[in-house]
């Protein structure tokens, strides 16, 4: 009911509209003022002797009526020479703010025909408005720059959902085959049992982290933060770190963390997320004796968090799509063991927190990710 509601005339409408008031106001205007000028001064005529008598169209007028007589004469032939020359005046304005307004607002209604024809299968078309670059062609450009966002939002979305499908079909694909084989078996014993019932628990909590990722990650994708306080980065890596240091001195991993405070504005555990996936993905994706880096930094403006590991090599033309969801390094699918979501989880949480964020694949295998976040006053 609200869109077929009426909202009055249209804008081409109220622009004509107000246009010809305004014509037929100074018009009016200057009608009048014409007429009082005109009769001020034609009544100023000499005086003449009193009896004299003036003929003044065709009438004998006394001398001492003369200047009324002229008066009253002139103003009315300005009514009649004016009053026809105001109509044809507010008509023609009439119709010259209508043409006008018609071809200024042309680009506004390839606007709205553009938007009513758009849907999410349609999301390539553009206006591409061509002409003077005026406050119609920056609304017609602003449009355009809306809809690119818009189709790679909906481009990336996309993709998600199908990465997001395939990554969850594979745990349940898990589970249904060995409860499949497990049940055709007559012969099953415990032990078959107990087998099943660890390969299910594996596939279940693997569908659970994807899930918990794939949340946060809609959570932090796109949003204002809710909490904005002070964090030193380096207390926030700490805790995180404490979390993988038994993998890391499982795998021989020699570790070298900053101990200089370094803060930043932001919200803490949205942070120590993120230094948790950059130490996971270092810790996970590294080498056998290999080496881990992790170094902050400020100013007077950014406050820096840098991650650096030893790691298979990368080519570096493929390091932006490691920040696509469920890639990991080597732009492969991601691992059995981890989500695919991390580094993705992390951009969004540095987008988030107006902050900028740097990959870069180092020469002898492996990858530095820095991240500058606004620094705290």
């Amino acid at each position: 009911m609200g869109a077929l509601t009426r909202r009055g005339p249209g804008l081409r409408l109220r622009l004509t509209l107000l246009a010809t008031s305004l014509v037929a106001l100074v018009s009016a205007v200057l009608l009048w003022l014409g007429w009082v000028l005109v009769g001020n001064v034609v009544a100023a005529v000499p005086r003449l002797p009193a009896g004299t008598p003036v003929r003044v169209g065709g009438i004998d007028v006394p001398a001492e009526l003369l200047g009324a007589a002229l008066r009253d004469s002139a103003r009315v032939q300005v009514l009649l020479i004016g009053g026809p020359a105001f109509v044809a005046v507010v008509v023609a304005a009439a119709l010259l703010a209508w043409l006008v307004t018609g071809r200024m607002l042309r680009p506004l209604q390839e606007v709205t025909e553009t938007a009513q024809r758009l849907s999410a299968e349609s999301l390539d078309e553009r206006i591409a408005l061509s002409g003077p670059r005026d406050e119609v062609a920056r609304l017609a450009d602003t449009f355009d720059a809306m809809l690119d966002r818009l189709q790679a939002a909906f481009d990336a979305q996309r993709r998600f959902v199908a990465n997001a499908s395939h990554e969850l079909r594979t745990p349940l694909s898990v589970v249904r085959t060995e409860l499949d084989v497990t049940l055709s078996d007559p012969h099953a014993d415990e032990a078959e049992l107990r087998r099943m019932a660890d390969v299910v628990r594996e596939a279940t909590a693997r569908a659970e982290r994807l899930v918990e990722a794939l949340l946060l990650l809609a959570r932090t994708e796109g949003v204002e933060l809710a909490v904005r306080e002070p964090v030193d980065l380096t207390d926030v890596v700490g805790r995180a770190f404490r979390a993988v240091e038994p993998e890391a001195r499982r795998r021989g991993l020699r570790v070298k963390r900053c101990t200089e405070p370094a803060f930043a504005v932001g919200d803490p555990a949205l942070l120590e997320r993120v230094a948790g996936n950059l130490l996971e993905n270092a810790v996970r994706h590294n080498v056998e004796s290999g080496w881990l880096e992790v170094s902050t930094g400020a100013d007077s403006r950014w406050t820096t968090l840098r991650v650096a590991s030893s790691g298979p090599a990368i080519p570096p033309e493929s390091v932006n799509a490691l920040f696509e969801p469920f890639r990991r390094a080597g732009v492969q699918r991601t691992a059995r063991n981890g989500t695919g979501l991390g580094l993705s989880i992390v951009q969004a949480a540095t987008t988030a927190h107006h902050g900028k964020i740097h990959a870069t694949a180092l020469p002898a295998g492996g990858l530095a990710i820095t991240i500058q976040l606004p620094a705290a006053p």
